[in-house]
């Protein structure tokens, strides 16, 4: 980056934040919010591999109980990891249970994550590449059928009229969804996994920039589109972090929101601010670059700045402020100890709007690792409020069928 052209561009803007520095603070953050890492982060490193397990220097997540995938070598590798085994001085060994691809070796960088599957193939369930015709180009999916398609690959019929459409987070990919997929398939739902833009294999936006949720939502209602056009009657999203802003875009904002019965979010961003708000305390920011940065991405000017093709609507991105065009039920699940997305704008949703908003609060879980840690309390809350769903539009559908007779 040039520094100093970027500050006086920014200045020249009318960013008047005060000095320099906190203006270099607030393009450095800005720029940061909107552009996809390049990167992986290097969280933790492995200190010895054996037989079974593995030892990792220790920090925040991998002292975490549960099972997580493990990105190693650049992300050139990948490996399934399980419960702690023993903890030391600033080392912990864990439970290695598969190594999916590449060769872990002392020394190297590595990073755990909530994804734990890579295909919904090792589910050992029947998946189909498909690709979801978005503005912007072809964008890859998974579909799993909620029935077996038999010999005769009859997916359409498999696939019934009850779909789920899921939808990673922020720098994830859609591995990230595959959690999810046993829960829905048990209750007869057929799962999409989709992909968005700017995602590995997806199309690229414009300016190759996030809009967190502000564009993005449009790949979501094409996913809805691809699943009604396939036979779809009965649709539910469900949304991971940034994932949760996009399904919480689309239904108050697509006209196809009317084909939507129901939202289940994991960790969501409710509320861009106040995830920004954590953010900004987390890295030791002045409190000023919090307002800053929402300026930035909000501005035609910001543009200079970050690199966007167009301002963000942070305002329109304030699902609490706009909680009343909410119009169908929504199941949050949320960690109370959440170190990026704090779970007080899902808490003030729910406060908000008591009659469809329902909040499950986990502890410990950490952002989107609540099945990781609780798997069973996870996938039943989702069971639960499924059954709900199912009973619902049958007591509907027989209330109109009694309608229909009478008249």
């Amino acid at each position: 980056m040039r520094t100093v052209g970027v500050i006086a561009a920014a200045v020249a803007a009318g960013l008047a934040v005060g000095t320099a520095a906190v203006a270099a603070l607030t393009v450095i953050a800005a720029r940061k919010v909107v552009t996809p890492p390049s990167r992986p982060v290097i969280a933790t490193r492995i200190v010895e591999v054996g037989d079974g397990w593995i030892t990792l220097t220790a920090g925040p997540e991998t002292r975490l109980p549960g099972r997580y995938g493990l990105w190693f070598d650049d992300d050139r590798g990948h490996a399934k990891l399980g419960e702690i085994i023993e903890e030391g001085r600033g080392w912990v060994r864990r439970e290695l249970r598969s190594i999916d691809f590449g060769e872990p070796s002392p020394g190297m960088g590595a990073r755990t994550g909530a994804a734990y599957f890579l295909s919904p193939r090792e589910l050992g369930v029947p998946t189909r590449d498909v690709a979801i015709t978005t503005e912007l180009g072809p964008s890859p999916a998974w579909l799993v059928p909620a029935g077996d398609p038999g010999e005769h690959g009859a997916w359409r019929e498999a696939s019934g009229e009850r779909w789920a459409i899921l939808v990673h987070g922020r720098a994830a990919q859609r591995h990230e969804s595959i959690r999810a997929i046993p829960s829905f398939r048990a209750r007869g739902w057929t799962t999409l996994t989709i992909s968005y833009r700017n995602d590995p294999g997806a199309p690229a936006s414009a300016d190759g920039r996030y809009a967190l949720g502000d564009r993005e939502w449009a790949d979501v209602e094409a996913a809805i589109r691809y699943a009604k056009r396939r036979g779809a009657k009965r649709i539910v999203l469900m949304g991971w972090s940034m994932g949760g802003a996009l399904v919480l875009q689309t239904i108050t904002r697509s006209p196809l929101a009317r084909d939507v019965e129901s939202v289940i979010l994991d960790s969501p961003v409710v509320d861009w601010v106040s995830t920004l708000r954590l953010q900004t305390k987390l890295n030791r920011l002045p409190a000023i670059v919090l307002p800053a940065v929402v300026t930035v991405l909000s501005s035609t000017w910001g543009g200079r700045i970050t690199g966007q093709s167009a301002p963000i609507d942070m305002r329109r991105l304030d699902l609490v402020r706009s909680a009343a065009l909410l119009r169908i039920p929504i199941l949050i699940m949320h960690s109370v100890d959440d170190g990026y997305v704090p779970i007080g704008a899902s808490r003030s949703l729910a406060q908000a709007r008591p009659d469809l908003v329902q909040l499950v609060e986990f502890v410990q879980a950490h952002h989107v690792r609540l099945w990781n840690l609780d798997p069973q309390r996870w996938e039943g809350s989702i069971d639960t409020w499924l059954m709900a769903l199912d009973a619902a539009w049958s007591a509907a559908s027989a209330s109109t069928g009694r309608r229909s007779r009478r008249s």
